[in-house]
């Protein structure tokens, strides 16, 4: 992968709609202000055809780059299904994580590069693997693990965090794995969004609720 940035950070969601390219563009406006060098990848999108703003076009918004070069216009696919799906409804070839992982380019002097997958980490991302698989085909320095606050977080977090990829710090994970960050989004204070964060951050989850917060602890 040529031009890799100094951090690279795999951006997952513990299902479809938690709010992955809301929080990846909220971090990379927010880097900005910081002063950080900073861009977003979405090595594949599927999308409503009448989306008037799909994934790479806010993401390159928030990053002052082109859409295209945040998602290569050959993985833009036009129908809501899981990109091999759409892929194949839409008559065009089957690709690989290995095809996704090969197209990603960076500008130089990158200090942050954020890649935001799709789905939920077992969504089918390829015709040969999920997002997992490509979280873990990119070799990353830091997970980030989009949750919604509000109820169902710590079983969604807990099944997300368990099929990711051996080595994730959390409960009982090997120390030596990458670090896994769960930013809960749409985190409003209320008494559930309040003890789910003290329930997994009693289970050793690493938990930020806010996008300053966020945006600093990527850049160490």
């Amino acid at each position: 992968m040529p031009s890799r940035p100094d951090r690279l950070v795999a951006v997952l969601g513990t299902g479809t709609g938690v709010g992955k390219t809301w929080t990846a563009a909220a971090a990379l406006r927010a880097l900005a202000r910081d002063g950080a060098a900073a861009a977003a990848r979405k090595p594949v999108q599927s999308f409503h055809p009448d989306d008037p703003a799909p994934d790479a076009s806010v993401l390159a918004g928030a990053g002052g780059e082109r859409p295209d070069d945040v998602c290569p216009r050959q993985r833009w696919y036009e129908l809501p299904l899981a990109p091999p799906m759409a892929a194949d409804a839409l008559g065009r070839p089957p690709f690989t994580v290995a095809d996704l992982v090969a197209e990603l380019s960076w500008p130089e002097g990158m200090e942050v590069g954020l890649v935001e997958t799709v789905g939920g980490p077992r969504s089918p991302v390829a015709a040969d693997g999920d997002s997992a698989d490509l979280a873990a085909a990119l070799a990353p320095d830091l997970y980030l693990l989009v949750a919604d606050a509000g109820l169902g977080a710590i079983n969604a977090v807990r099944q997300s965090a368990a099929s990711l990829v051996p080595g994730l710090r959390g409960p009982n994970a090997d120390p030596g794995g990458p670090p896994l960050i769960v930013f809960l989004n749409r985190f409003a204070g209320t008494d559930a969004d309040r003890r789910n964060r003290e329930w997994l951050s009693g289970e050793g989850f690493e938990i930020v609720t806010k996008v300053a917060s966020l945006a600093t602890r990527l850049r160490r």
